[in-house]
């Protein structure tokens, strides 16, 4: 069965507004894909005498419950995993597997290797194998004025 004219000349869209609907949806998709991946940019940070300070106001997301942040100090070339607790501590931890050396995600309260699934709390101690010992963690001060200090020369 066909159309009658004046039905098709009212379904079509012409070139201009063509162009316009597929932008759009291209923005819409960067803009997903970006979203998502801004949780694994790294922020490069300068560690001086072997320590990395953070005024928790240039940070926000370390001021909220189950905060997180990835630096990457300067010089190397895994990042740090800075975890706020639900204690108002804070955790720094490698995120380099201790079963073969994958790079964990922070999902939510717990670290995943996504080699072979070893499962880590937000302390860095192992909840689930292969892996047997846990992701390598950095002493942590908090000062009364908000700056965190790390000591990557120190394990805790």
């Amino acid at each position: 069965m066909t159309r009658p004219a004046a039905s098709l000349a009212q379904s079509r869209i012409d070139r201009r507004e063509f162009v316009g609907a597929c932008a759009a949806c291209a923005c819409a998709l960067v803009g997903l894909a970006l979203g998502g991946c801004a949780s694994l940019v790294a922020r490069p940070v300068t560690p001086v005498d072997g320590r990395i300070e953070l005024a928790l106001a240039h940070y926000p997301e370390l001021t909220e419950q189950g905060g997180s942040l990835k630096v990457l100090p300067d010089g190397q070339a895994d990042p740090v995993y800075v975890l706020a607790q639900g204690d108002g501590g804070f955790a720094a931890l490698s995120p380099i597997c201790t079963h073969l050396g994958c790079t964990v995600e922070i999902e939510g309260e717990r670290l995943v290797c996504p080699c072979h699934g070893s499962t880590y709390d937000r302390l860095g101690a192992v909840l689930q194998g292969p892996a047997q010992l846990p992701l390598a963690r950095y002493r942590t001060h908090l000062s009364p004025d908000g700056v965190l200090t790390i000591d990557l020369r120190s394990r805790a």
